[in-house]
């Protein structure tokens, strides 16, 4: 009997990151959600709850007066893309260039950044203080993480191929300092 080779099916390779942007793109997530690229995988988590809305507004009016020229600070659901990373993010909060947004398509360059807000829940805790520390280490001026859990807030700021060189945290009620390009002191107090 001669023993022949049976082929061993393997499963399909993972979507690539361009793939995972239009399945994104393409879902139909219900009201109140957003999808992001998390870990390389489509994951769809609610947006921040009622008791976040008036940090996030007070957060963004100090933000807004002092933005650099030609960007704007908002909280509209939109993905931010990282393709050096594979990653796709739907910040709760960000500061970006206008001209990201006259681009054709449904993602925004990640480049756009001048910085970020994420208002952590215990569902996205990890993925704040983690991945999209790492990710947006490397690329975004400031990465603020509001961490409702614990009552504080960190800026951490000077990107590098490493991740964040610097950071600062304060409780809620003391003013944190945002450096440049920015350059102002955030007021906690209503936090």
């Amino acid at each position: 009997m001669i023993e022949r080779a049976t082929p061993i099916e393997t499963s399909p390779a993972p979507p690539d990151f361009e793939d995972l942007l239009r399945t994104v793109a393409e879902m139909d997530t219900p009201d109140g959600f957003k999808a992001e690229l998390i870990r390389g995988k489509i994951v769809v988590s609610p947006f921040s709850r009622l008791r976040y809305s008036r940090r996030m507004r007070l957060l963004r009016e100090q933000l807004q007066a002092h933005v650099p020229e030609g960007h704007f600070a908002d909280t509209s659901p939109f993905l931010f893309r990282f393709p050096d990373a594979k990653r796709g993010y739907g910040p709760d909060l960000y500061v970006a260039d206008e001209a990201a947004f006259e681009e054709d398509g449904l993602h925004a360059d990640g480049a756009a950044l001048s910085l970020v807000g994420e208002f952590t829940s215990v569902s996205t805790k990890d993925a704040d203080w983690n991945e999209k520390l790492d990710v947006y280490g490397r690329l975004v001026p400031i990465y603020l993480v509001v961490d409702m859990q614990d009552a504080e807030i960190t800026c951490f700021h000077d990107p590098s191929p490493h991740g964040y060189r610097a950071r600062t945290t304060v409780s809620f009620g003391e003013p944190l300092h945002i450096p440049a390009p920015f350059d102002f002191a955030v007021d906690t107090t209503g936090f």
